[in-house]
């Protein structure tokens, strides 16, 4: 996204004007395709990687705990305590997302929250990001210049800087981010310190993201169902609750970005125990609420979106019995030891029938 050394991954460019349109003839390393703007925006082949750049640096956030901005070979970012999280995810066009549902703000945004969110279920507090991105020359700038506003409307209030990254052509948008993060001092909080007698809660939403997906996919999402819509385009995670949770004393903990029941597996099979949820029409009713009007008009089951869909990124934890649970969390069941048989997740008692959630390879 925002380079630290120039790597020409957007070639140069010779315009000829013909009638409305605009025509682009690129000449760098012999190179020769055109790119049109039929609608008199600019588009990525317009602009040399440092015009890009020059739109986009105004729009990032520094970051707080930033010491050198970008502009050199790399940032330096402050790490208070010797330790620093860090973690990376990649947004792929017409597998994550899609560009006639998503605007640039939209993918930004959620190519943010998706990395916060993994740091703060490590209990630390974001710092910094870094931003690699791929951009199709017909691109318009605007969407660039709408990912970089994304990427600070959620980075900006957390005090978090976008300090780095990289410029390609390619022909989709791919957009990778690299997360950090400060430990403050704590432990980091890991998927593998549940025990016995631990309570399982879970801060932020479940099955809303899904149910978005849903109806953009049906094409049949109207005015009443712009919050759902919302929630899969920019999904908000409750990002200030991993520090707290650390701090109260969570055993484990992790964003849940694949589903409930996948994550809480993952959980329970690091852990080496078993997590017991409890009966979701009580444990869960308000996000069975949420979603069950629209799972009716599609025909679908709202407890496969609530229980299996993925990217409301909340943060699934543990805590020891009577904790005093920070704002925001909710007690969904209970951590117990197996009893001859593997770690893994019930649901009321039974083993879930439903499909444990999002897998990138098996769909």
């Amino acid at each position: 996204m925002l380079v630290c050394a120039p790597d020409h991954g957007i070639p140069g460019r010779v315009t000829r004007r013909t009638g409305s349109a605009v025509t682009l003839v690129v000449t760098a390393r012999s190179a020769s395709a055109s790119v049109t703007s039929v609608n008199h925006e600019p588009v990525v082949a317009d602009l040399s990687e440092q015009e890009l750049l020059a739109r986009i640096f105004p729009l990032l956030p520094p970051g707080d705990a930033t010491i050198v901005a970008p502009g050199d070979d790399a940032a330096v970012v402050r790490a208070g305590d010797g330790r620093f999280v860090v973690t990376t995810d990649v947004l792929v066009e017409d597998r994550h997302f899609r560009r006639a549902w998503s605007s640039g703000v939209d993918v930004g945004a959620r190519a943010a929250v998706q990395n916060l969110a993994d740091v703060a279920a490590m209990g630390a507090r974001p710092t910094s990001v870094v931003v690699a991105l791929v951009l199709p020359r017909d691109l318009e700038v605007t969407w660039v210049e709408g990912f970089a506003r994304g990427l600070a409307q959620v980075c900006a209030p957390l005090g978090v800087g976008v300090v780095g990254g990289d410029l390609s052509g390619g022909p989709l948008v791919v957009a990778s981010v690299a997360a950090h993060g400060d430990l403050e001092g704590r432990a980091p909080v890991l998927r593998s310190g549940a025990r016995p007698g631990d309570v399982v809660a879970h801060a932020g939403t479940l099955g809303r993201s899904a149910a978005g997906l849903a109806l953009l996919a049906a094409g049949a999402a109207g005015p009443d169902d712009e919050a759902l819509v919302a929630a899969y385009r920019r999904p908000v995670s409750p990002l200030a609750s991993g520090p707290e949770a650390a701090r109260a004393g969570a055993t484990a903990m992790l964003d849940v970005s694949d589903g409930l029941l996948r994550d809480a597996g993952r959980l329970a099979a690091a852990s080496g125990v078993v997590v017991e949820l409890d009966d979701p029409a009580r444990a869960l009713h308000a996000d069975h609420a949420a979603v069950v009007g629209v799972a009716d008009r599609l025909g679908r089951d709202p407890w496969d979106w609530v229980l299996a869909g993925g990217e409301d990124h909340g943060l699934l934890a543990t805590f020891p019995a009577g904790t005093d649970l920070p704002a925001g969390f909710r007690v969904l069941g209970r951590v117990r030891e197996p009893h001859g048989e593997q770690p893994g997740v019930l649901v009321d008692g039974r083993r879930p029938t439903e499909r444990p959630g999002w897998d990138h390879f098996a769909g």
